[in-house]
C-alpha cells in the first residue's frame, strides 16, 4: 500500500518504490524510465504512472520516494520527471473497484545520449518514440495491482 495511489478512491502512500540497476551496455550516457499500465480502461492508450528522462550514466538506483513532486532528495541532479497521466510526479496504482489486477510495466532504458533531444511541449508518445528509437538495451519488470 506504501506505493499506491492515494486519491480517486484509493488509500495508499503514493511514495514511489526504491529501484536499482547493474551493468548498464557499453556506451550508455543516460537512462529513461517509465511506468506503464497497459490494463488501464482507457481505449487502449494504457495509463502513465511515472515518466523520468535525463538519469545521468553513473546513477545505478533511485531512492524510494525520488518521485515526489519537484523530485523529493532522491532524483538524481540532472534528471527530469516527464508529466504522465496524473502529473509530473509518481502517481502509484489505481486501478478501478472490481477489475481483474491491473499490469505496471516498470522499463528503465540505457541511452547514447546525456539528454534525451524531444522538441518541448511534445507528447509521452513522442517521448517513448525516440527513447525507444535510440535505447543500446532495456531492463523490465512487472508488479501487479487490484482491489
Amino acid at each position: 500500500m506504501e506505493q499506491v495511489f492515494d486519491g480517486s478512491g484509493c488509500t495508499g502512500a503514493n511514495v514511489s518504490p526504491a529501484l536499482a540497476w547493474t551493468d548498464p551496455p557499453e556506451g550508455t550516457q543516460s537512462f529513461a524510465l517509465m511506468v506503464h499500465d497497459p490494463d488501464a480502461p482507457t481505449g487502449g492508450a494504457g495509463f502513465w504512472h511515472w515518466i523520468v528522462l535525463d538519469i545521468p550514466a553513473g546513477v545505478s538506483e533511485l531512492p524510494k520516494g525520488a518521485g515526489a513532486a519537484g523530485g523529493g532528495d532522491g532524483l538524481p541532479g540532472g534528471a527530469r520527471m516527464l508529466v504522465n497521466d496524473y502529473a509530473a510526479a509518481w502517481g502509484g496504482p489505481c486501478p478501478p473497484e472490481g477489475d481483474a489486477a491491473h499490469r505496471y510495466d516498470f522499463t528503465l532504458y540505457a541511452l547514447p545520449s546525456e539528454k534525451l533531444d524531444v522538441p518541448e511541449g511534445a507528447s509521452k508518445a513522442v517521448h517513448g518514440f525516440m527513447i525507444n528509437a535510440t535505447a543500446l538495451g532495456k531492463a523490465t519488470f512487472q508488479g501487479k495491482f487490484g482491489r
